[in-house]
């Protein structure tokens, strides 16, 4: 019998006198893609002019990486999307294609000027623009996308991401996030790595060019400052996890840890601390003798793992009450956890009574079981813990004012009680961490009357029976 090594010898060398014998081969260039359609206005949209599913933009000819991510995100199968749904229309095409949508042009392109399926999908160009010029030339055009959104929804994301189905822009323009700072932060240390997008991208890594580059008017936070338009292992394109419980690598928490514990030269008290103070971490001024091992609350904890997007990017569909019939899809763009609701039932940012606000991300993320009950909670929390803050200010006041000097760089228990108090007057901490912000009251309470003899509002056996029950509620 011929052996396995004989065998694949006499195979190498049949090949090789196939090979041999062919002697008119001719080579033909093809070329990278057909030339797209006079009225399709130098859009080139994919490579080819089938409808197989397993298209290349022409633009992932040479942006092979881009492309193999863009693949993995929503917008790399939109028009299969919307064909699946079973309500496309034709009103609905221009956001799933490549048209005049996300970009800069103003009149019918790609799909809505020639409706060839080269431009299904929202491709490369549906935020860059046409390539035509650039493929062409590639050193001296440069097709770039904005990172502007604006609350005129005239171009970029705006155009598609927006309206009563999807109104991630429209809440997003009236949200903090869509203002970028102002003129008096941009020169102060550290400030811009949060409130502006530009700089905020850097922070972040990403180093990548766009229209608004080198312009001087601040950007705010954007769609593409936290989503990767060009895809991302997280969901939702997000550029980092939400679902990690570290201030380091969670997205939200990225710019929401600021100043979370006290600085000895700085009397202004917490600034960001909702991260930390969510994670029960590296937050607020540890009295003496004091332990905070066990005061973590649920909103910190594996019962909550989209922490803090559960209750800031809660989505929700709202429903006419008489007729059943849709009125709004609430994104949750606003990031407000517990936001005021108008007659219809939608979100704004308006200030209302505690009665007129939705407590509808406190029951999506079941910690809850209703919204009565959560209302309870954060009723009954915002109470306790404003009263401890009411009550250490009053016990502060009777400390010489020798003990808050910032400038002997020591961190004195005035100073230290001062930033709890301060922190907890924060409204949003009775609910961030409710266990271990009351905890820091009432440990700095007791710590200003061992250190200044100024008594408190309740003696210290008041306080030590009301940590005790703080650590056997938390968790609960």
């Amino acid at each position: 019998m011929q052996s396995f090594p004989a065998r694949r010898l006499v195979q190498t060398v049949a090949g090789l006198l196939l090979v041999a014998a062919c002697t008119d081969t001719e080579y033909v260039d093809r070329p990278p893609y057909e030339d797209p359609p006079p009225e399709a206005s130098g859009y080139l949209g994919y490579g080819n002019a089938t409808d197989d599913g397993g298209n290349v933009p022409v633009c992932g000819n040479c942006h092979a990486d881009k492309q193999i991510d863009w693949r993995t995100t929503a917008h790399g199968d939109a028009w299969a999307t919307l064909e699946a749904s079973g309500h496309s229309q034709v009103f609905c095409e221009g956001c799933h294609t490549v048209s005049e949508l996300g970009n800069a042009a103003t009149s019918p392109v790609g799909w809505t000027a020639t409706a060839d399926v080269r431009y299904h999908d929202v491709q490369c160009e549906s935020c860059h623009g046409p390539g035509e010029a650039h493929v062409a030339s590639p050193g001296t055009s440069q097709p770039l996308a904005s990172i502007a959104v604006g609350p005129d929804l005239d171009n970029g994301c705006g155009e598609c991401h927006s309206g009563s189905h999807h109104p991630f822009v429209d809440e997003w323009a009236q949200s903090r996030h869509g203002f970028a700072g102002n003129e008096s932060i941009r020169g102060r240390d550290g400030c811009n790595d949060c409130h502006e997008g530009r700089r905020a991208l850097e922070v972040f890594g990403e180093y990548s060019t766009y229209v608004e580059q080198d312009i001087p008017e601040l950007q705010p936070i954007g769609c593409s400052i936290c989503h990767d338009p060009h895809g991302s292992p997280n969901g939702a394109q997000m550029r980092f996890a939400i679902d990690v419980p570290n201030v380091e690598q969670n997205l939200c928490m990225k710019c929401h840890h600021k100043r979370a514990v006290p600085e000895i030269d700085n009397s202004r008290g917490p600034h960001s601390p909702q991260g930390p103070l969510v994670l029960g971490e590296d937050v607020g001024w540890i009295p003496p003798n004091f332990d905070t091992g066990t005061l973590v609350g649920t909103h910190g904890s594996e019962q909550n793992q989209r922490l803090c997007a559960t209750c800031h990017v809660n989505s929700y569909e709202i429903t006419d009450s008489e007729t059943g019939e849709f009125v709004f899809n609430a994104t949750g763009h606003l990031f407000q956890a517990i936001p005021c609701v108008d007659g219809q039932g939608l979100p704004t940012t308006d200030d209302c009574a505690i009665e007129q606000r939705t407590f509808a991300s406190c029951t999506a993320s079941g910690c809850h079981g209703s919204e009565d009950a959560a209302r309870s909670a954060y009723t009954v929390a915002s109470l306790r813990v404003q009263t401890l803050v009411d009550d250490l200010f009053a016990q502060l006041a009777q400390v010489p004012a020798s003990e808050f000097d910032t400038e002997d760089n020591v961190l004195t228990v005035a100073e230290g009680s001062r930033f709890n108090a301060q922190l907890g007057d924060i409204d949003s901490s009775a609910t961030h961490n409710p266990f271990m912000t009351e905890a820091l009251l009432l440990g700095s309470m007791q710590a200003v009357e061992d250190e200044y003899g100024v008594s408190a509002s309740l003696t210290p056996s008041q306080i030590g029976r009301r940590l005790a029950e703080l650590r056997v509620s938390t968790g609960h």
